[in-house]
């Protein structure tokens, strides 16, 4: 049996390496599929991406400084602790950044525009590339800080909430693009981003950890109880239940396991008794033994 400690680093090891895979994923969306097509997404990097629209400067660079000033800010305020994971996020991206840009540039220096004339089409896939990318850094307990940042100061001291301070942060960065290209086209299409990455990153984030919840009635609860534990390897639980108008004793078995279990348990359950009284419930966030670890 691994010791606490030795758990403890393999999960902080194991969220490192996914935070970098996370970030090398955005910084490839970003920048096939936004710079090419001069499209503002939200964030710190839709703000270096502005800075680049009008003065040619390097995404990465003000990237950095931008994240740097406002870390060290956030450190003052926050304390070490919070920022920890968010300073390496914010190197790896920096860093991929760079290099990304150098692999994909062409012979001349520019970034090539890999759907052809199809902007709106660019604009979906970065999207979507971005947003599973910044799930995997979430659900790894990570951060790309930038205006994560300024929501987490806000909050501190006002009754916002960070989700509400970053959609119109968000709102205000995409749309001051406006001033660099004077097109509302840009804009919308930035708005456009912001929707679809933000609904690529809630749903990755929740299919990452949705399970089910079934409750099982039946004269055969033994039998299924067994099944399910030898063959599924769930625990069940079996609560002591009595009908209403029967006034008979019942066994009410709860079992949870993940969604892509359902249909086997469906199947061992109709086997047994298909006249069984079944309810399945999805769940969002399922943590213990078997399950996920609990993070913070």
């Amino acid at each position: 049996m691994k010791s606490p400690k030795l758990s403890w680093i393999i999960d902080e090891v194991k969220d490192y390496v996914f935070i970098a895979l996370g970030c090398l994923g955005y910084c490839i969306g970003f920048c096939t599929f936004m710079l090419p097509y001069e499209f503002t997404p939200g964030g710190m990097t839709g703000v270096s991406a502005i800075i680049y629209y009008a003065t040619g400067f390097p995404t990465q660079y003000s990237y950095f400084i931008i994240n740097a000033v406002l870390l060290a800010i956030g450190l003052k305020i926050l304390g070490f602790k919070f920022f920890a994971k968010t300073i390496y996020a914010t190197l790896c991206i920096t860093f991929f950044l760079g290099i990304v840009q150098k692999v994909i540039a062409l012979p001349d220096g520019t970034l090539p525009k890999v759907v052809g004339d199809q902007p709106f089409m660019a604009a979906v896939l970065g999207a979507c590339i971005e947003g599973a990318a910044l799930a995997v850094v979430f659900i790894n307990n990570g951060s790309t800080g930038g205006t994560d940042i300024i929501a987490a100061i806000v909050n501190k001291y006002k009754n916002f909430s960070m989700g509400r301070v970053l959609m119109w942060l968000d709102f205000i960065i995409v749309s001051s693009s406006f001033f660099v290209f004077h097109d509302w086209n840009k804009v919308v299409t930035g708005y456009v981003i912001l929707l679809i990455s933000m609904l690529l990153l809630d749903y990755t984030m929740t299919s990452a950890s949705q399970s089910v919840q079934f409750t099982i009635i039946s004269d055969k609860h033994e039998d299924i109880a067994g099944k399910i534990g030898d063959v599924v390897q769930r625990g069940v639980t079996v609560l002591y239940g009595e009908g209403w108008y029967s006034k008979q004793e019942r066994r009410v078995l709860i079992v949870m396991a993940r969604r892509r279990e359902s249909q086997q348990i469906f199947r061992l359950i109709k086997h047994i008794d298909n006249r069984a009284f079944v309810t399945m419930t999805k769940v969002v966030g399922v943590y213990g033994e078997g399950f996920d670890h609990i993070k913070t």
